[in-house]
């Protein structure tokens, strides 16, 4: 088992330990070549796999024993196929023989995954494990990028059997169609206000550096998909911003306004279009390009006047090839300079500590190649708006909104990239889902910086709760703890910050420190998101 995830270039493994797999633990023991991470609880260990096939393109490897641990590592598999990333899950299960007597911790996992990951496979001859093994890694890579799980019987890890290892498996190349890509084109050439949606399954770096060139040359907007920012180097004279949940106004109105839409790797999901209503399914009165590697995807929710399928990193290298003449706009430049104006931001008067300002001054202090990581909260949209993403990978976020997930992000991507800068931003509610995998990120050395973000709520909702309910609070208040008390306590360096021109400071003295550290930013609820406050929710309300 082990010896056919090294042949497929497997190095690192995520796990907490379960007796369910204590052969494959053993094997990892003479297994140099594997980087084996322990971790404090299994949401932790799938949210890192996911985390780690975001980063490298090729599935990030988990394993977590049967029941409680499955039900635990769901979470990361959901995460994994809402965002179209590559990554396997490695279950160890009931003996063959104990199967369908509700024996110990035992599950149907086919029932339990089925309808959360691309394939559910259980390996009940070892004589097989090869083909298992590489028909998980092609199905997690191929067309529409994501999970697959695969269960391992307790006991047939202990079989001897004669196998050959299967050799490395990769994406099959997909294409651009010729024909479709002239159509294109000529579409360009007749569109008066073009728009270009980016980031998703398939896309990787070459897919960013091909269609950045393609797009600066003609003049063509880019706009990042939902938690997609670095797709494109923001520092492109074309980027326009992200779509997603509190875009740029005039961002919004440049795609409700654009006559041409093309859309590369995302899938046009609820969060990018606001609900399907930004970009409707019908989408009357504009073209749509629909760009995916998966067929499956393109015409299954909105209506494709061109749909290619094609790998999009293929897609952008045919795109920048291209040698007929193509009509350019001046769209792309204003589109970047008012996301310049949108992403600057001004210090607000009569507020303690600005977190606006604070993103400045990361940027500022912070190298530009640095990893953003979060999970979900309103405190993401202050980084959402005001940082500025560079080249892929430098955006850790999951598209389905899942909370807890940027503790363990980082700790990933700081694995992954020790001599980058990786950051976990969190809210005081996102961080106590997973904050215990600050121990592995200190047990392991990571080079990471914790920003969390404490005002004593459940931001999001009681954003909501504010809207539709106004003044009357119900299950969003929390009582936290002191985190930098607590990150000491796991071995962390740790401060509190409550007052804006206090943050430079302190962030320049975490920086001083090794491995792990964090940073207490106290706030007010007051200044619910970086535009809006609950005071003007509720005069809105009573409206």
């Amino acid at each position: 088992m082990i010896d056919n995830l090294v042949a497929q270039g497997c190095d690192r493994i995520f796990c907490v330990p379960g007796e369910s797999y204590l052969a494959a633990l053993d094997a990892l023991h003479d297994t140099p070549e594997i980087d084996l991470v322990v971790c404090r609880q299994e949401g932790g260990v799938a949210y890192m796999a996911e985390a780690d096939g975001k980063l490298t393109g090729r599935p990030g490897v988990a394993f977590v024993t049967r029941g409680p641990g499955a039900t635990n590592a769901s979470i990361g598999i959901h995460v994994a196929m809402q965002d179209s990333t590559p990554m396997i899950l490695l279950i160890g299960d009931v003996a063959r023989g104990d199967r369908d007597r509700e024996g110990f911790q035992e599950i149907d996992f086919s029932a339990m995954f089925g309808p959360l990951c691309k394939w559910v496979g259980r390996i009940d001859d070892a004589a097989r494990i090869p083909e298992y093994v590489a028909r998980a890694y092609s199905t997690a890579l191929s067309g529409r990028p994501g999970p697959v799980v695969l269960v391992l019987p307790e006991d047939m890890l202990k079989d001897e059997a004669d196998a050959t290892d299967r050799p490395k498996v990769f994406s099959p190349p997909q294409a651009a169609d010729p024909l479709a890509m002239t159509t294109l084109m000529d579409l360009l050439k007749d569109a008066t206000a073009p728009i270009a949606i980016v980031g998703g399954a398939g896309w990787d770096a070459g897919a960013s550096h091909y269609f950045t060139e393609f797009a600066e040359r003609i003049g063509l907007p880019l706009a990042a998909a939902f938690r997609r920012q670095d797709a494109i180097p923001n520092s492109s004279s074309v980027y326009a911003g992200n779509l997603g949940y509190g875009p740029n106004p005039r961002l919004v109105e440049r795609v409700k306004k654009a006559d041409l839409l093309l859309v590369v790797g995302a899938r046009l999901g609820e969060a990018t279009t606001d609900g399907y209503t930004l970009i409707t399914p019908d989408h009357p009165g504009q073209t749509l390009v629909h760009v995916h590697p998966d067929p499956n995807e393109l015409g299954r929710v909105y209506r494709t006047d061109l749909p290619i399928c094609a790998d999009p990193h293929e897609f952008a290298e045919f795109a920048t090839s291209w040698e007929d003449e193509i009509l350019s706009f001046d769209d792309g430049a204003q589109a970047h300079k008012e996301w310049l104006e949108w992403t600057s931001a001004q210090r607000r008067e009569g507020v303690a500590l600005d977190l606006g300002q604070v993103v400045m001054q990361m940027r500022d202090a912070l190298p530009a190649d640095s990893i953003i990581c979060n999970g979900a909260g309103n405190f993401s949209g202050w980084w959402h708006r005001y940082w500025h993403y560079a080249a892929l990978p430098s955006q850790l976020a999951p598209t389905n909104g899942s909370m807890g997930y940027g503790m363990p992000a980082s700790v990933a991507a700081s694995l992954r990239f020790p001599e980058r800068q990786a950051v976990c931003v969190a809210g005081d509610g996102d961080f106590l889902m997973n904050g215990q995998e600050i121990s592995t990120g200190v047990r392991y050395g990571a080079n990471l910086l914790v920003i969390i973000v404490d005002n004593q709520s459940y931001g999001t909702i009681r954003m909501h709760q504010e809207r539709d309910y106004p003044e009357r609070l119900s299950g969003t208040d929390l009582v936290n703890p002191d985190f930098a008390v607590l990150a000491r306590a796991y071995g962390a360096w740790a401060e509190t910050v409550e007052r804006t021109e206090d943050f430079a400071p302190a962030l320049a003295r975490a920086q001083e420190q090794k491995g792990v550290k964090l940073l207490h930013l106290k706030t007010d609820v007051e200044i619910i998101t970086n535009s809006t406050t609950i005071s003007a929710l509720r005069e809105r309300a009573k409206q």
